[in-house]
């Protein structure tokens, strides 16, 4: 008498987040699996119903400069499948087995099912930072008060500002903003354009990721653009309506009072990492999962995206950053790994840009690698000089001013990190000194490169050149 021998299951990977991080995973699994020859299954669980998506977008979705949230989708939920992927979304994962190497998850309409798998990918991004003076006694969000985060909160503020516009909502016209970071920044923008009168309030300084010489030219502009801007102060209280709980006020720690109809929470994010954590996954200082240079976090787990702490080239530590471009390499570099490779991520920089435009003025912002007191900070002997210059010749009518701060280790002449602030096409020079920096090049070896020059795109010595030899030549 024979026994039948069950069929050999496939290979299963689970990918638990269908964003950025996720689907470049699930991708590249697939892509691998097949130049190898092999048949896996890729399954991803999504708890929203968007996936591939530019979170980075939405505050130009709320200004109007962009149309629809269709604009912001790189790849639907259906071009995802017909590639291969089992994507399962409005489904939220509430258990992670080590041991039987099990997910378990909950479908948002009611039920639970299991899904095995033999290599798990978490890609579970961050949540927005909500401060407690936000949260109503039975745990739900004041009215009028919203995070930006996802597609979801883009939807919530691109229904209160169309609908303001339409005349629906004519006597709540004030915003106060939450943050003085890239998003919150952007969202005053976005406010202003929409006819809000806006009040940004910053703990710090706007843009205190800069060093304080060139946040105050930030905030200079932003003031200009019709933001009224309020630095070193945070929320002590809000006013909540009695009648239909929306906020009327919030109170500063500086004793004024902000009458507004709606607050915008732009006060970063913390890693999601509590399935991990409660699976017995080992994270960082600032809450997010610490993978080694495969992006993996245990056997047979890999992290990547936003729930993830990163390695700082220059400083050779774990920090948290945020962003999409660190997220889609981490994806596929967990792609390439899932199925046998051995791609590593090589760190970041800190490398990041933004603007702001209204009432006439532009400014924009990037910076890259470290700032004076996070460089005195790594033991560095620090020299730093900010230069002042033109995008374009003097004589043609695209020049527009910029300033440029380098900063250095007097002992090694190491670049350690550039800030700019300046008008229109002045900010992308940063990638230039992200190279630098990317390299381990001298201040010396900026100041000597051969850069482009014509009349409308630079000055004979290029900004960001000029910049550094006047550093080079004070060391």
């Amino acid at each position: 008498m024979s026994t039948a021998v069950p069929p050999k299951q496939r290979e299963q990977i689970v990918v638990i987040g269908a964003d950025a991080a996720g689907m470049s995973a699930a991708h590249q699994a697939l892509r691998s699996a097949k130049s190898a020859g092999r048949d896996i299954d890729v399954i991803a669980l999504e708890k929203t119903s968007d996936t591939s998506y530019s979170a980075c977008g939405i505050p130009y979705l709320v200004s109007g400069t962009v149309g629809t949230t269709d604009e912001l989708s790189a790849r639907t939920p259906e071009k995802h499948r017909a590639t291969g992927v089992d994507l399962r979304m409005n489904v939220t994962a509430t258990k992670i087995d080590l041991n039987t190497r099990t997910v378990a998850y909950a479908h948002n309409a009611g039920g639970e099912e299991f899904v095995r798998f033999d290599k798990l990918v978490l890609a579970t991004g961050a949540h927005p930072i909500i401060p407690e003076w936000a949260v109503t006694d039975g745990g739900e969000l004041v009215g009028g008060v919203h995070p930006v985060k996802d597609l979801d909160h883009a939807r919530h503020w691109l229904d209160l500002v169309s609908r303001r516009s339409r005349g629906e909502l004519a006597v709540r016209r004030r915003a106060v903003v939450v943050g003085g970071g890239y998003i919150g920044v952007e969202m005053a923008e976005a406010m202003v354009q929409r006819g809000f009168s806006t009040t940004l309030l910053t703990r710090s300084a706007v843009m205190s990721n800069l060093d304080s010489d060139m946040s105050e030219r930030v905030c200079e502009t932003v003031r200009a653009g019709g933001v009224d801007a309020v630095t070193n102060t945070t929320v002590a209280d809000i006013d909540i309506d009695s009648v239909d709980g929306h906020v009327r006020s919030l109170t500063g720690s500086n004793g004024q009072v902000y009458p507004t109809d709606v607050v915008v929470l732009g006060l970063g994010v913390r890693p999601s990492t509590e399935l991990g954590v409660a699976a017995g996954l080992p994270i960082g200082e600032r809450g997010g999962y610490l993978p080694n240079e495969r992006q993996e976090v245990a056997e047979g787990v890999w992290a990547a995206g936003d729930c993830c702490e990163v390695i700082d080239r220059i400083r050779r530590k774990y920090v948290l950053a945020p962003l999409g471009t660190h997220a889609n390499k981490q994806g596929r570099i967990c792609g390439y790994n899932t199925v046998g490779g051995s791609h590593e991520f090589p760190g970041v920089l800190g490398t990041a840009i933004t603007r702001f435009v209204s009432a006439g003025t532009h400014v924009e912002v990037a910076r890259t690698g470290l700032g004076t007191r996070e460089a005195a900070e790594a033991g560095y002997d620090v020299e730093s000089l900010v230069t002042l210059g033109g995008t374009a010749s003097g004589y043609m009518p695209e020049r527009s001013p910029i300033a440029t701060k380098i900063i250095a280790d007097r002992r090694t002449r190491r670049l350690l990190g550039v800030q700019i602030v300046g008008g229109a096409q002045s900010a992308k020079r940063i990638d230039t000194a992200a190279a630098v920096l990317w390299g381990e090049m001298s201040v010396d070896d900026l100041a000597a490169m051969d850069l482009s020059y014509a009349p409308p795109f630079a000055t004979v010595w290029e900004a960001i050149q000029l910049a550094a030899r006047r550093l080079s030549d004070r060391m």
